[in-house]
């Protein structure tokens, strides 16, 4: 048994390896417990939920299951809120639980409470799981916690997940990649950062590590690096990237795992679905119950750390980006625009950035395309 515990102090102790289990045991639509002293609680996700399940739940819940909603969701169904809540749920009525959490002009039905410590860090499981942040709870005691057989994660260690991984952030391989147009380049792979995930560092040209560089923190895109969509910029940010650096002394391009703003593919493509039925970029989001960004950058600092880059001009539109790099204490010695093509699909996309994100977006180019108004 002490071999066992060591082994586990190593790969970051178990009460860490239980929130593993449970992002995964909640991405795959069962459910997960959290623990909170003596409070227990059953966390499902509403994306999953079937009626079975229901049924299962609301026999346990005994009329005390609650839907927990984030802020955002819940201005949109009505309320002035800025921090998430909960509504009671005496019977956990699927269709109740779909309006109030998915339905477009859905209003709040029932009064709103505040989340408790426990109920936050369901929220937070949530994030890590990219699912839908929304949540039945249902409470349980210890012991039937304990007879369940469910994966127990701790409330503490749900909330220290993310800083825990940053910390343990690590090099897992590495090798030469020629690109075309950038054909001395070097691919080095990192786990950690956002869960479970790997992020890749993009090394070009052989950039000199001891003076500064050129850097771009570019959240991975399916849709436009890959597939060239044109509801975005991302694909020409990448390329156009890459050529730069290969062209002006090297640099290094952080391909980081944040697809949709930190949201997910899953719940990208569900913003996209709103967004073709008129809602902005950032509007899409608020429906869906996230900020206006998911993202965080502090384990971006650490990749370029690792790697001996101290001193960087980065290169992006992302006021946000560059305020976590100088955080970290990289010093910023310059920053540079990158904006892609225009087209008719992706310019009101450009310009919530510039007008609701603070994106440093060239006003005379939107202006001029005809779709920005002042």
């Amino acid at each position: 048994m002490s071999e066992y515990k060591s082994i586990l102090a190593a790969e970051g102790g178990a009460n860490q390896i239980a929130v593993d289990r449970a992002i995964s045991e909640l991405r795959s639509g069962r459910p997960a417990i959290i623990r909170s002293g003596r409070n227990h609680i059953i966390v499902t996700c509403v994306e999953t939920l079937e009626p079975r399940m229901a049924t299962k739940l609301e026999a346990l819940a005994r009329g005390r299951a609650r839907l927990i909603l984030p802020a955002p969701r819940l201005r949109r169904l009505g309320l002035e809120r800025t921090e998430p809540g909960h509504f009671a749920l005496p019977k956990i009525n699927l269709d109740r639980i779909a309006t109030l959490a998915l339905e477009v002009g859905a209003r709040f039905d029932a009064p709103v409470a505040a989340l408790s410590s426990i109920d936050k860090a369901a929220l937070e499981l949530l994030r890590l799981s990219l699912v839908l942040p929304a949540a039945i709870i249902v409470p349980v005691t210890a012991r039937a916690a304990a007879e369940s057989g469910l994966i127990v994660a701790e409330t503490s260690s749900v909330f220290e997940y993310r800083g825990r991984k940053v910390v343990e952030l690590k090099i897992v391989g590495r090798a030469p990649v020629p690109l075309e147009g950038a054909p001395d380049t070097e691919f080095v792979v990192f786990r950690g950062g956002e869960g479970l995930r790997d992020q890749v560092a993009i090394l070009i040209s052989k950039p000199d590590l001891t003076k500064p560089i050129n850097v771009r923190l570019h959240s991975a895109c399916l849709t436009g690096d890959l597939f060239g969509s044109l509801k975005c910029d991302c694909g020409d940010q990448l390329r156009d990237t890459a050529k730069f650096m290969a062209q002006n002394g090297g640099g290094v391009l952080l391909y980081l795992d944040q697809e949709g703003r930190g949201n997910g593919l899953s719940n990208k493509m569900r913003a996209y679905k709103l967004q073709a039925q008129g809602f902005d970029t950032y509007d899409a989001d608020e429906v869906l119950g996230f900020e206006h960004d998911q993202r965080g950058f502090d384990f971006a600092a650490e990749m370029l750390k690792q790697l001996g880059v101290h001193a960087v001009r980065v290169m992006t539109n992302n006021p946000v980006k560059i305020a976590a790099l100088r955080a970290a204490g990289l010093d910023i010695v310059s920053d540079q625009r990158v904006l892609g093509r225009m087209n008719d699909h992706n310019v009101r996309y450009l310009a919530s950035k510039r007008d609701r994100a603070g994106h440093i977006i060239d006003v005379d180019q939107l202006t001029a395309y005809g779709a920005v108004k002042e």
